[in-house]
């Protein structure tokens, strides 16, 4: 009888790039196949570690379109790796040196490392990561566009403090997905959770030799890899393969709650800094590949942090969007927000279009449909504030929002109370209207504006209440660093008080932003803490403050637990009104009514739109077909005022056919943060009194 003849040993492909273990009959020995982007280099090696501890190497012998590829062998799971060019003297002892990474590792490892002067430090090594999880029945949540409310938090931050979380979990993925924090978020009323980047960072030098950490982690070396210090030690210890089921572990328990996971990412520079620092990766592999130059050589910096990757680059596209796909396909992430995300989208000029190959790809990849693509639109290039200039299908960091919101509310009170006056109602409706004015030239409507009024990046919310100045001492850097430009108000004291009207003032002007907020046509987003008043004691830059200083404080005091009270109260405000209208509400202008009426309860003028003295108004929101409207009251006056609701001939007038509004029953007001008291319902031109700089709303 014939024997079967067995089959050849496969030979290397350049394609997958990164370390994976070959599968299939033809697999012996645990072989694995390298493939690494390197193409000024002639040829490359791969060194990794045995089973034993020992280290082997060997030259990768393909070569395709700049990409050395070969199958090397026998190389375990867990194995760490690294790349080093043929025939180029080691930096040191294979294992502890610095060699260079691999940019599509899954894991990376941090070793001690002594160099030659004795001195000690750090070196990065990849690990070979093949990675099974159970993802039992849990899905992608999917909420569309309208329903979403973002909740922005770190990883470590969020639960660090959190006393009912067992303090092994505290400050970990693994926190983050327990019951406690999953129910508290479900409360609220947010529906999906936009993580501060949980790539593998490391610290820049400036800061080690502070004794500082980069907290926030937006200074990337590995963007495959999960950030290992955000797990668990027990995970830590038993290595990368359970860090990462951790990760998962997170992410599947907010999907079983019908939460949404999006991840900040940070593909506009690396961790590699300027250009004089060492290789550790991107550098070494194809500086002139990786990053952006100018004509004399010199690196062109669009992203304050020493380089930029240069999005021109085909071979840069596909990176960034390779891992993209890893963790929408293999991690089930529903979405992402972009850093700096102008600096993804300049050309080979290093000028931004709309129709850039990245922003097009990642808009039309069949892997990343369905996924949630947000934008900070700006960078530190030329030309590079883009609010309202990407294309359909991504959503924007609205800061027209936040700085109109902060003038309206605090800028212009700081204002009015020192006896000058603040600016006329028509920025903020235009903002609470869904900012058509900013979106309308891309083609888009009031969902691509993700409406915020504090990030991570700035003050808190409580912080714009109570402080005019930045306290950023604890930085290091001489209260240098940070924005000057806060469009805060203190209400009379700088910072900490004891002054009951101070306290009084600051809540409700914070209620009166996080009900701005909250109202608005859009997508709102929340920094965690803000909805029970958060403070960083003035820091406007916290980015290395991994403390208490920066940590979330969970509420105990009286005013934290209002403020959480209100904010739970708009939120379920809102969510009420668009369960009662249709689907297509606000996308369809034609089906979707917005209304403005003075103080009288008549239409606006074009002359009460710009008269600063004039800054009451309201605003009628509802739908052909919904169930229910909404009237939303400003009073940004320093006087209360007696106002009258629309009256039904004036509804009518204005286009508002059928039998509502009927009644107005008040559901809010920004003075006590609850429903007021008093009259239940009043009818179409009827008069009330709303308190001065306040908000109210009004079901009908």
């Amino acid at each position: 009888m014939t024997q079967p003849t067995p089959p050849l040993p496969r030979g290397s492909r350049e394609f997958p790039l990164g370390l994976h273990s070959i599968r299939g009959a033809w697999a012996t020995d645990a072989q694995a196949n390298a493939a690494v982007w390197a193409p000024a280099i002639p040829s490359m090696d791969v060194h990794w570690q045995r089973e034993d501890g020992s280290w082997t190497s060997e030259t990768l012998v393909g070569l395709d379109g700049g990409v050395h590829h070969g199958v090397v062998g026998p190389v375990g799971p867990g194995a760490l790796y690294a790349f080093w060019p043929t025939g180029e003297p080691l930096p040191g002892e294979i294992g502890s040196a610095q060699l260079l990474l691999d940019p599509y590792a899954r894991a990376v490892r941090t070793v001690s490392r002594t160099d030659a002067g004795g001195a000690s430090g750090r070196a990065y090594y990849s690990v070979l990561l093949e990675h099974e999880f159970d993802w039992g029945s849990s899905e992608h949540p999917r909420p569309p566009w309208r329903d979403t409310v973002v909740y922005e938090a770190h990883v470590k931050g969020l639960t660090r403090l959190h006393p009912d979380i067992p303090e092994e979990l505290r400050g970990t993925y693994a926190g983050l997905g327990h019951p406690v924090m999953v129910a508290y978020l479900k409360d609220l009323g947010v529906t999906a959770v936009e993580l501060l980047p949980i790539h593998f960072s490391i610290d820049e030098p400036h800061l080690e030799a502070l004794g500082l950490r980069n907290y926030w982690g937006y200074n990337t070396l590995g963007f495959f890899s999960a950030h290992t210090a955000y797990a668990t030690q027990a995970a830590q210890d038993a290595g990368p393969g359970a860090v990462l089921t951790e990760f998962k572990g997170m992410v599947r328990a907010l999907h079983e709650a019908g939460l949404e996971v999006l991840l900040d990412v940070v593909y506009n520079h690396t961790a590699e800094g300027d250009q004089h620092r060492p290789a550790l990766c991107w550098r070494g592999l194809g500086d002139r590949e990786y990053y952006r130059h100018d004509d004399a050589g010199r690196y062109v910096d669009t992203t304050g942090c020493g380089n930029s990757l240069d999005f021109s680059r085909p071979k840069v596209v596909e990176f960034a969007l390779d891992s993209l796909r890893y963790w929408v396909e293999e991690c089930r992430i529903d979405g992402f927000r972009f850093d700096l995300a102008v600096t993804l989208g300049r050309d080979e000029h290093n000028a931004f279009t709309p129709r850039h190959p990245f922003l097009v790809a990642a808009g039309a990849s069949k892997a990343l449909r369905g996924t949630k693509l947000i934008t900070e639109p700006w960078d530190l290039g030329p030309d590079g504030w883009q609010t309202g200039a990407f294309p359909v299908g991504w959503a924007d960091w609205n800061d027209g929002f936040r700085d109109t919101v902060r003038d309206f509310w605090l800028r212009d009170a700081a204002a009015i109370a020192a006896g000058g006056s603040g600016s006329s109602p028509a920025r903020l409706a235009g903002r609470l209207a869904g900012s058509a004015e900013t979106f309308a030239g891309s083609g888009r409507g009031p969902l691509a504006s993700v409406n915020f009024v504090t990030a991570h990046d700035g003050f808190t919310l409580a912080d714009l209440t109570a402080y005019e100045q930045k306290h950023n001492e604890a930085n290091g850097e001489e209260n240098r660093d940070g924005s000057g430009d806060n469009r805060s108000y203190n209400h009379g004291a700088e910072g900490r008080t004891e002054d009951e009207s101070v306290l009084a003032a600051r809540e409700q002007s914070a209620r009166n932003i996080m009900a701005s907020l909250l109202i608005s046509l859009g997508v709102p987003m929340i920094t965690a803490g803000d909805e029970f008043g958060r403070s960083q004691q003035g820091n406007n830059n916290a980015y290395c403050q991994d403390g208490e200083l920066a940590w979330v404080h969970w509420p105990e005091d009286a005013a934290s637990l209002r403020m959480l009270e209100s904010t739970r109260t708009l939120l379920s405000i809102r969510r009420d009104f668009l369960a009662a209208q249709p689907a297509t509400f606000p996308s369809r202008q034609d089906q979707s009514t917005l209304l403005w009426f003075d103080a009288a309860g008549l239409p606006m003028t074009a002359a009460q739109w710009d008269d600063p003295q004039r800054r009451t108004i309201q605003l009628l929101l509802g739908s052909t077909g919904g169930s229910i409207n909404g009237l939303v009251v400003v009073n940004g006056s320093p006087e209360e005022q007696r106002i009258h609701l629309p009256a039904a001939r004036i509804l009518r007038e204005q286009g508002v056919h059928g039998e509502r509004p009927r009644w107005f029953s008040a559901t809010f007001d920004s003075v006590t943060g609850r429903p007021t008291s008093g009259v239940e319902r009043l009818l179409p031109g009827d008069a009330d009194t709303v308190a001065a700089n306040s908000v109210r709303i009004y079901r009908c």
